[in-house]
């Protein structure tokens, strides 16, 4: 095909992953990114001089990544292939994380010994074996001949109980405190179980399965990943300018124009209408939830029994979904503690963490003083077992809060944006990638897909893409 010449707004793991793609295809890719960082959400921080991963901690779906690297290689006519050009090693951990609800706690997967060990081999027995087809699903169009065999597959298990909380209620053998650790995974998507797919109850039993994984020196690596094999492609990579407009064929930075045939936006989606000239009506607007972040280093590590990965549940969880779909702080959250020894993972010479407490979309700063951030802290300490609260490990720290989120465009910080339907909540939907009325315009992203994480962005990314190349083919 004739090569294009195509502008590409955001560094974050869609924005390179589209352009790489479209690049390696053979057209003109400049690639302009308003920050001073690579991979968006995706930031690499550095306290008191050890490195730490803002945005996604864990990856799963190994599937999706080594697609696209299978579909980077088939491109264009270089030779060297995407291993040799940036290699990048998964180290699998040996438990999805250590689960904390109501005095009870279990490891997924659940171990011999624990009471709920049968039911949870039972449940993973059924749903375990399913990591290709959402991997499937996740690649490709639901629409697609790929596709279909594999979202029929998935759709037999669950019958007419569509959504995840109406599916495990209807397992009368799976114990009510498992179905709620099961069903916490939901906030992927930033809402709760009875506005999710049952889709969602599969992936936790899928995670234990196929193990989640962390690149090692951390999950920023896949963006710096992405941002060599762009390079490679052709990419031209433009730092610290912020788009201020797009107009057809035209993108206008603070500092330059740019001419375009084509521009794909992996900006929010609301930040992508602002730049049309086009205002949102925010009113009545569901928004998915945010956090309230504090990165750590440690002055003295956790017990020693302590895993890499730990999810605090609140003891009402509905409680805390239907305040969180109110906008309002629950009484208690959802909270995960990712850990990491000096040396592990990160090439740091000293422990740090990572305490991630799910909070409502409200655009508010929170410090680790404030009273919503300060309870949870005494609650984590307590439930997990500590000798003492456990921010007095700690040493120098940040935070990122709602107030840091909503930089990037989403009201109020929503992680994932707005909140989608029930039909929307899952890889089983046809993103809107680009419009009739603006051909010249695609967008990539997470306003692209429901949900977060890295195997839903890079898998909608390739879904794009392909959607794109055909389109300029013709």
């Amino acid at each position: 095909m004739k090569p294009k010449s195509i502008i590409v707004l955001g560094a974050g793991i869609s924005g390179l992953a589209t352009a790489s793609l479209v690049a390696k295809a053979g057209h003109h890719v400049t690639l302009i990114e308003g920050s001073s960082w690579i991979g968006g959400k995706s930031k690499r921080i550095i306290v008191d001089g050890q490195r730490m991963d803002t945005g996604p901690a864990l990856v799963t779906f190994l599937g999706v990544w080594e697609e696209f690297i299978r579909r980077y290689d088939l491109l264009g006519n270089q030779n060297k292939k995407a291993i040799e050009i940036a290699p990048i090693t998964f180290e699998p951990l040996s438990e999805v994380g250590e689960y904390f609800y109501k005095g009870e706690k279990c490891l997924l997967p659940v171990e011999k010994g624990n009471k709920w060990y049968e039911p949870w081999v039972r449940f993973e027995k059924i749903h375990g074996k399913l990591g290709k087809e959402i991997t499937t699903l996740l690649t490709n169009t639901s629409i697609s001949l790929k596709a279909i065999p594999a979202g029929n597959k998935l759709i037999s298990n669950y019958g007419i109980r569509f959504t995840t909380k109406r599916y495990l209620n209807g397992l009368k053998w799976l114990p009510e405190g498992l179905k709620e650790i099961i069903s916490i995974h939901t906030l992927n998507a930033g809402v709760g179980p009875e506005k999710t797919l049952a889709l969602f109850a599969t992936i936790p039993a899928v995670m234990a399965t196929q193990q989640v994984r962390v690149p090692v020196g951390g999950v920023n690596e896949i963006p710096l990943t992405l941002e060599k094999l762009a390079r490679y492609a052709g990419v031209e990579i433009v730092m610290n300018e912020k788009a201020i407009a797009i107009s057809k064929n035209k993108v206008t930075t603070e500092v330059r124009e740019y001419q375009a045939d084509i521009i794909i936006s992996s900006l929010d989606a609301k930040v992508t209408q602002r730049l049309l000239g086009k205002t949102t009506n925010e009113t009545n607007r569901k928004m998915s939830c945010s956090g309230v972040a504090i990165y750590a280093v440690l002055d003295e590590d956790l017990p020693i029994n302590t895993k890499t990965h730990s999810v605090i549940m609140p003891e009402d969880p509905a409680a805390m979904h239907t305040a969180l779909g109110k906008n309002q702080l629950p009484k208690e959250s959802m909270v995960f503690v990712n850990y990491y020894q000096a040396g592990h993972i990160y090439p740091n010479n000293k422990s740090t963490v990572a305490v991630l407490i799910t909070a409502p979309a409200d655009g508010k700063h929170y410090s680790i003083e404030s009273d919503f951030a300060k309870a949870e802290l005494e609650r984590v300490s307590k439930v997990m077992g500590l000798p003492k609260n456990i921010k007095e490990y700690f040493g120098a720290f940040e935070v990122l809060d709602p107030e840091y989120f909503s930089g990037w465009g989403a009201t109020g910080g929503a992680l994932y944006g707005e909140a989608r339907k029930i039909w929307q909540s899952g890889p089983l939907h046809t993103p809107k990638h680009s419009s009739f009325l603006r051909p010249w315009l695609w967008r990539v992203g997470a306003s692209t897909h429901p949900g977060g994480g890295i195997p839903a962005v890079l898998g909608g990314s390739l879904i794009a893409t392909k959607k794109l190349l055909r389109h300029l083919g013709k």
